[in-house]
């Protein structure tokens, strides 16, 4: 991971005498950060503040939802096909059912479908699902009386065109909800735009009913974001020059790695956004596995495909967040190879 960037650094410094207890909800300052970050970079103009709640990272948000919604058994959880595991882990957390699945016709008709994840850009692939696609799986949730969550944890960084010059859409984009976030939650993280790993600065977004639903659990159950992190959050989110530095960083990696990849006769797949290339090895059909162990005798180490789905056991994924001088050193020994 690179630097905590030193306007985050001094605005978490400074906000370090905070005796009393934070509040759950997010300070104002927080929460009116989020609604003009989401009308400044991700093109949706009106995002209530009243909707909006930080969380201790997006990670432990995606794994409790389905709990915090009062999800059970006999009710399913719709999440991508190849996915993070934690939207399954969830949703088995929960009591309730994961449905692994990408069109809208698996399970639009369905009457016990009570959440639908989406991810976009996709982690691991870096998949971008457009407009209509995003509409799509409103309307049909709609229908059905269903939330849909989604997570857009790598959403500024976009590669290759449209997105690159467009951005990838949010959930919560007029274009997409028709300008009513009723039903709807988008998850973002700082961890990687911002280097906030560290300090599990997350936020949720969007139908304020439902943030209020998921406001009154975690305050019984003490999930607080730390006050200092909170206005560390701030100053993360109203400045945009880091960001852009951390972007360029990702981009120059991400283009030395694939052309190490494609180099040594791997193939680079989809990843036209988001924080990893997704490759398929360079034997006809060769397993994951066998890639995992190709690569880690180079001293290069991927995560197999099948951590995240029956279907992505030809793949691994490819983290750009190793330094500068790890990647050259990684590109390197792929050419030599």
């Amino acid at each position: 991971m690179d630097p905590t960037p030193d306007v985050v650094r001094s605005a978490l410094a400074a906000a370090g005498n905070w005796p009393g207890y934070p509040t759950t909800h997010g300070t104002p300052e927080l929460r009116q950060a989020v609604a003009q970050w989401f009308a400044r970079r991700r093109g949706v103009p009106d995002v209530d503040p009243a909707g909006v709640l930080p969380t201790v990272g997006s990670k432990e948000l995606v794994a409790l939802l389905p709990a915090l919604l009062g999800l059970g058994p006999g009710d399913v959880v719709v999440h991508p096909e190849v996915a993070y595991p934690t939207y399954d882990v969830g949703a088995r957390l929960a009591g309730a059912t994961p449905l692994p699945a990408d069109d809208v016709a698996v399970w639009g008709a369905r009457d016990d479908v009570r959440l639908v994840w989406v991810n976009s850009p996709s982690n691991p692939t870096g998949r971008v699902l457009d407009v209509p696609a995003l509409r799509a799986v409103v309307d049909a949730a709609r229908r059905l009386g269903a939330v849909v969550a989604s997570d857009e944890c790598y959403a500024l960084l976009a590669w290759d065109a449209p997105w690159s010059g467009s951005g990838t859409p949010s959930l919560l984009d007029p274009a997409v909800c028709g300008g009513r976030h009723e039903g709807l939650l988008v998850v973002h993280s700082l961890s990687k735009q911002s280097n906030l790993a560290g300090y599990r600065g997350a936020f949720v977004a969007g139908d304020p009913g439902l943030v209020s639903r998921l406001l009154e659990v975690r305050k019984h159950a003490g999930m607080i974001v730390p006050g200092p992190v909170q206005a560390a959050m701030v100053a993360a989110l109203t400045d945009d020059e880091h960001v852009d530095v951390q972007v360029a960083r990702y981009r120059r990696r991400r283009e030395v790695l694939r052309q190490a990849f494609t180099g040594a006769g791997l193939h680079v797949e989809d990843s036209p956004a988001g924080l990893y290339l997704w490759v398929r090895g360079a034997g006809p059909g060769q397993d994951c596995w066998a890639t995992v162990a190709d690569l880690a005798g180079l001293g290069v180490l991927v995560a197999p495909g099948a951590f995240y789905g029956p279907s992505a056991a030809r793949h691994v994924r490819v983290a750009l967040t190793a330094s500068d001088e790890s990647v050259a050193r990684a590109a390197a020994r792929l050419q030599a190879a």
